[in-house]
C-alpha cells in the first residue's frame, strides 16, 4: 500500500521561505515518480514539479523560487523561497509507478496522493 505524508507547511510573511517534505511508503517498490502540486482555494490543482530517481522536472512558473529535490527513493522535498501571498495553497505530494516521469504533470497522471500541508503567505 502506498502512503504519502507531507510536512513543513505553515504561515510565513511575504519574502520568507519554507521547506516541505514528503515521506513515501512505496510498498517495497522502486522507480516511483514523485511530484508536488498545489491547490489554492477556488482554483484548479497546479503542478509544481516531478522527479524520477535521477531527474527533476519543474513548472516554469515557479522556477527560480521553488526547488524540488528527491532526497532518496522515498523522500521528496520542496524548498520555497521569496514566497508571495499568491503562493498560499494546500500543497500535495503525489506518486505513481510506470511510464516516463517527465510526462507526469497533471492530476490524472498520479494515482496516489498525500493529505496535503497548508502554506499561508501573508503580505
Amino acid at each position: 500500500q502506498v502512503q504519502l505524508v507531507e510536512s513543513g507547511g505553515g504561515s510565513v510573511q511575504a519574502g520568507g521561505s519554507l521547506r516541505l517534505s514528503c515521506v513515501a511508503s512505496l510498498a517495497g517498490h522502486v522507480g516511483y515518480c514523485l511530484g508536488w502540486f498545489r491547490q489554492a482555494a477556488g482554483k484548479k490543482r497546479e503542478w509544481i514539479g516531478t522527479t524520477s530517481s535521477t531527474t527533476v522536472y519543474s513548472a516554469d512558473g515557479v522556477k527560480g523560487r521553488f526547488t524540488t529535490s528527491r532526497e532518496n527513493a522515498n523522500t521528496l522535498s520542496l524548498q520555497m523561497n521569496s514566497l508571495r501571498p499568491d503562493d498560499t495553497a494546500m500543497y500535495y505530494c503525489a506518486a505513481d509507478l510506470g511510464g516516463a516521469c517527465s510526462s507526469r504533470r497533471k492530476n490524472v497522471d498520479f494515482r496516489y496522493w498525500g493529505q496535503g500541508t497548508q502554506v499561508t503567505v501573508s503580505s
